[in-house]
């Protein structure tokens, strides 16, 4: 049998400790270019489709067309990701992503400006933001399941940190870099610079070992499907963290808008527009860093609702300022609570979640979370339309507060419980 680790265990107390194995090194570095990549076209592609239409439903039109098959296939995605070998199925993932911004980058040369006048370039965009979307519905399953072998279990609230802290970095840098550099050179030089992080994160894919399934299905897809659907329904805390994650991030997507506060309300430009996305990172990496030495997950109920709430105010906040400076201050603390949230959700899901269900679990949190920042983002573009950029984020903050008030009171029960009350269904067999 295949040793798990190229490396022994490490006491739990060093910070450092994931970082020791190999494997986890190599996801790690691949999920940071990729991020970077993913969003530095985001922001590039936000930026450059609402200076075409000058549309906040176009804006909104992003997200859907990536939560669409993110959602519609995100089951099948997941029982894929436990039925196969995961590096095979990420580089057939990765490839489908080059490949749909390579196409971006052929119809966005400044030497074919003709597809902008013919007014093809847009929906073609969507196209590709579709087939992304279909690439992410696999993608969320391999990687959580990846994640899970590369580290014994005993590391995952570690591992965690230093994962979600990459993710917020590659926030951080793709942003800023997409907007300075579309600001200052366009969207072609822009975009070679994506095409090549997506070839090293391929590169990177490489240097994983094999990782074969240890789910051998003995019912057909319909049953397994509907086995990782119920598990999530019959966990209490893994439901309610995916539910109020759901409902914040839905109402309170207001990352969405940043191209309209960037370009009409406070008049910066798309630098401007690259520094508003990465100070929301800067204030979530900060923030995971230190909680690499100072854990959020000694009473994870309770400080998921406090960190909820917090991210609900910073966004009302950020809604009501008129100052450039002042909506940075905000933004960063919205990213800094978002961060608390993310690592108490991810090492939750990756307790309670069985070694042979994790693809399909992961799926079914994909569907809560994953596909809410996009669905939330077309509610603030079609909210934004309907009301005006300002009063639907202040309706999406206030709607985010009472989420959590209502979730506070539907589970008071969980706030006392510490991480040494939550164990995964694996160690209850065991025991």
């Amino acid at each position: 049998m295949e040793e798990r680790q190229d490396t022994p265990a490490t006491p739990k107390k060093d910070a450092f400790a994931a970082l020791r194995y190999k494997d986890f090194r190599a996801y790690l570095g691949m999920r940071f270019f990729f991020t970077f990549a993913y969003q530095m076209q985001a922001v590039v592609i936000g930026f450059y489709i609402y200076q075409i239409t000058h549309s906040k439903l176009a804006l909104g039109y992003i997200g859907l067309c990536e939560a669409i098959p993110a959602i519609s296939i995100a089951l099948y995605g997941g029982y894929i990701a436990d039925k196969y070998e995961k590096r095979k199925l990420l580089f057939m993932i990765f490839s489908v992503v080059l490949l749909a911004s390579l196409t971006i980058f052929t119809v966005t040369l400044n030497s074919m400006s003709h597809w902008v006048q013919a007014g093809w370039v847009v929906p073609i965009i969507y196209v590709m933001i579709f087939f992304n979307g279909v690439a992410r519905a696999f993608y969320g399953p391999a990687t959580f399941a990846i994640y899970a072998q590369s580290i014994p279990k005993e590391l995952y609230p570690n591992g965690s940190t230093w994962s979600s802290s990459a993710w917020q970095i590659a926030t951080i840098l793709g942003p800023a870099a997409g907007g300075l550099i579309f600001g200052h050179w366009g969207i072609t030089p822009t975009f070679v610079i994506i095409l090549i992080l997506l070839v090293i994160a391929l590169t990177l894919v490489y240097m994983l070992r094999s990782y074969p399934p240890v789910f051998i299905p003995k019912e057909d897809i319909w049953q397994s499907l509907s086995a990782g659907i119920k598990f999530v329904f019959h966990n209490k805390m893994m439901l309610g963290a995916m539910t109020l994650d759901l409902f914040s991030v839905f109402f309170g997507g207001a990352i969405a808008l940043l191209p309209v506060f960037a370009h009409d309300i406070l008049k910066v430009g798309s630098e401007g527009l690259g520094i508003m996305r990465a100070t929301s990172s800067l204030g979530a990496v900060l923030t995971m860093l230190a909680m690499t030495r100072f854990s959020p997950m000694n009473r994870p109920w309770r400080n998921l609702l406090i960190a909820v709430s917090g991210f609900g105010l910073s966004i009302l906040c950020f809604g009501l300022s008129k100052s450039f400076y002042i909506s940075l201050i905000f933004l960063f603390t919205e990213g800094a609570f978002d961060s608390i949230s993310v690592i108490i959700r991810g090492t939750l899901m990756q307790l309670l979640t069985p070694d042979d269900m994790r693809g399909r679990v992961s799926a079914v949190n994909s569907m809560f979370i994953g596909s809410s920042n996009e669905i939330g983002s077309f509610e603030s573009g079609f909210t934004a339309e309907l009301m005006g950029t300002v009063p639907s984020v202040i309706f999406g903050a206030c709607m985010t507060l009472s989420i959590v008030t209502i979730t506070y009171f539907k589970t008071r029960t969980l706030i006392p419980t510490r991480l040494s009350d939550i164990s995964s269904p694996t160690e209850k067999k065991v025991q």
